[in-house]
């Protein structure tokens, strides 16, 4: 079915398996610099699900490549043993394994005390995105730091490694070398790009030497950096054909974007807004200059989005990273031609760089196991004392707890109330460029389906029913209803968000949205309103709009909601309305904001949790349990994550 995904293929001296690679991404699991049990873990699971090649996360080469308190250094050999259990972890299942070698320059994010980073660039040009202030490189600290790339893939090849990428990507140090907008330099390091591609030919040069020739070297690159001023493309493209000529690498990996903006960041991690693959365009014009293999990475979430790039010719391996993340089993799942048994990752970014720009282990709201496999994945296990047990509520909590049950071996009922299962994911879908969000309810129903659950639609649960049931547990997962904050609304035209993604009312003219939140509900609605041609204004209590969303996807709404022309104005506090006009109160002063000729407020102002069920089954002697919204309103993540902790228990 996926004749070329599927086909070996060598980089250098090494040969893969196949052509799915799993990208060099942060985990948050290293600790003190050093590999760890659960970081092992996490690669051995996507080692066991069948990808060709593993890239693991940077690992700095120098001390001043410090870019977050919490990732791999290899700067001394004290980290050889951890990277040689990870290696032997990953090979025993075939898949070859990369490290990434890695200095940030000027793109760093935070240090391990809290106080402002020193860092260290080409020149002294700042960042937009961190802030930050470089210190410009002397000759001596370039010399260091190029010999801490060769020091440092040494160790990975003594740990049993079977190559390394250089990141030369996303505006970090080798690519603000190239960078003429970066580099300032009048030495033999700037000017030219001969002289600004000097010091990424060095690196090259210093790893090959310092390393054996089976030891493959990968230089990952930003075909386009999307920034206003951003590496040309035609330079990305000679820098490459420089050192195919040279023999000084044996692939190269093609993405997008810049760490230094936030227009550039976005295309680190792409959310759903993105097309599929749309990176490949960039991939084909390195292909076409150079004689060695080419990754391609940018939303490849489904094999046959990759059979497609490589049958095009665009690329010769394909970074899958979200989708093992969400689905560790995928390769192994498409390679035995089950491809509808794969659960899709929908590009949410909520659990993954989510979480890593939060200082967490990342995971995966679909699939909360991933990063969790020395914790909760291992309890998956059949149970000694099956029950029957009835679910109320198929949303993604009572959906995840029911598939997880029912594998495990208990005889499991799932009523929902309305004629669809999907809970808040279905009223999400609804919203301009979210769509892919409901990928959600069709991954969790297909686990539903697989482990032999009893799905009920249009069943309300109640107490005469669980009387009637005589189940041993009953799991409340119903979710919540929009919040109607108690103020003043004489004379007002007032929709909540749900009415209003239902078409229930006509929303008139001049819209005001007044956000509680911070989350993808104001923003979206207010991306709808607009494009549906209402003048919208969003009004954020908080210090900005979609302030509790990952920050890639934060940053394209925003971006979507000023080409649109939506006026958005912060520290904003419902107080009230009436006919033609919204009261709020500045969060910070208390002084009175007042939005004039409004035809309608448009509330996101969060969630009641429905605990009606709750209330009725007081004196119901069995098992209750309550998980997600029905608990208290929060997020698709936490649910999905509560219905898998209620699942694993007897």
């Amino acid at each position: 079915m996926f004749a070329k995904l599927f086909s070996p293929v060598r980089i250098g001296s090494i040969e893969l398996a196949n052509r799915i690679v799993s990208t060099g991404h942060d985990t948050v699991m290293a600790e003190e610099g050093h590999v760890t049990d659960r970081l092992i873990a996490y690669h051995q699971a996507r080692a066991e699900g069948g990808a060709g090649l593993i890239v693991v996360q940077v690992s700095g080469v120098h001390e001043t490549a410090r870019y977050t308190s919490h990732m791999l250094m290899a700067t001394s050999d004290d980290a050889i043993p951890g990277y040689t259990r990870l290696a032997q972890a990953v090979q025993a299942h075939g898949t070859r394994i990369f490290g990434q070698l890695f200095h940030p320059g000027r793109e760093i994010m935070e240090t391990d005390d809290g106080t402002a980073a020193i860092a260290y660039a080409p020149s002294a040009v700042p960042n937009s995105r961190f802030r930050v202030m470089p210190i410009p490189l002397s000759l001596s600290l370039i010399s260091e730091i190029v010999q801490g790339y060769a020091d440092s893939a040494a160790r990975l090849q003594r740990a049993g490694f079977d190559g390394c990428e250089i990141v030369a990507s996303h505006g970090y140090l080798p690519a603000q070398f190239l960078n003429p907008a970066v580099n300032l330099r009048d030495d033999d390091y700037g000017g030219p790009l001969a002289n600004r591609m000097r010091f990424l030919v060095e690196i090259a040069a210093a790893i090959r030497h310092a390393t054996r020739p089976d030891f493959a070297i990968s230089l990952r690159l930003s075909g386009d950096e999307r920034d206003v001023e951003a590496l040309d493309q035609s330079e990305t493209v000679a820098v490459c054909r420089h050192l195919d000529t040279a023999g000084l690498v044996d692939c190269f990996h093609v993405t997008a974007g810049n760490s230094a903006s936030l227009s550039g960041a976005i295309h680190i991690v792409p959310p759903m807004f993105y097309a599929a693959g749309y990176t490949a365009p960039l991939a084909a014009q390195v292909k076409a200059a150079v004689g060695r293999p080419v990754i391609v990475t940018g939303r490849i979430n489904q094999p046959q989005e990759a059979e497609a790039i490589l049958a095009a010719g665009h690329a010769d391996l394909c970074g899958m990273t979200r989708a093992m993340i969400c689905d560790p089993e995928m390769p192994a799942k498409a390679r035995a031609g089950a491809p509808d048994r794969i659960r899709a990752c929908i590009g949410c970014n909520q659990a993954c760089i989510g979480h890593f720009h939060r200082g967490y282990p990342i995971s995966c709201i679909q699939f909360p196991e991933s990063g969790r496999e020395t914790t909760l994945a291992p309890r998956k296990t059949r149970t000694a004392t099956p029950r029957r047990i009835l679910i109320a509520g198929a949303g993604p909590a009572g959906l995840k707890a029911a598939a997880v049950l029912a594998a495990r071996g208990h005889a499991v009922t799932l009523c929902e109330a309305g004629p669809q299962a999907g809970g808040q994911a279905l009223l999400a879908q609804l919203l301009p460029g979210r769509a892919e969000f409901g990928g959600i309810v069709t991954n969790l129903l297909r686990e539903v389906r697989e482990a032999g659950v009893t799905l009920r639609l249009n069943t309300p649960v109640t107490a005469e029913l669980v009387a009637a049931e005589a189940p041993d547990r009953v799991i409340l997962a119903t979710g919540a209803r929009p919040r109607a904050p108690a103020i003043e609304t004489e004379g007002a035209h007032v929709l909540d968000a749900w009415a209003v993604l239902r078409g229930e009312d006509n929303p008139g003219s001049r819209v005001a949205i007044a956000d509680w939140r911070g989350d993808w509900i104001g923003m979206g609605l207010a991306e709808k309103l607009a494009r549906d041609g209402c003048s919208v204004r969003l009004f954020v209590e908080g210090i900005a709009p979609g302030e509790t969303l990952p920050f890639y996807v934060r940053d394209e709404m925003a971006a979507r909601l000023h080409r649109l022309g939506v006026e958005i104005r912060p520290y904003a506090r419902l107080f009230g309305a009436d006919s033609d006009s919204v009261y709020f109160t500045h969060s910070a002063s208390g002084d009175a904001i007042v939005a004039e000729a409004v035809d309608t407020l448009v509330l996101a102002q969060g969630h009641d949790s429905n605990r009606d069920l709750a209330a009725a089954l007081a004196g119901w002697p069995g098992r209750v349990e309550i998980i997600g919204d029905a608990l208290t309103p929060r997020s698709a993540e936490d649910a999905v994550l509560e219905g898998l902790k209620c699942g694993i228990q007897d």
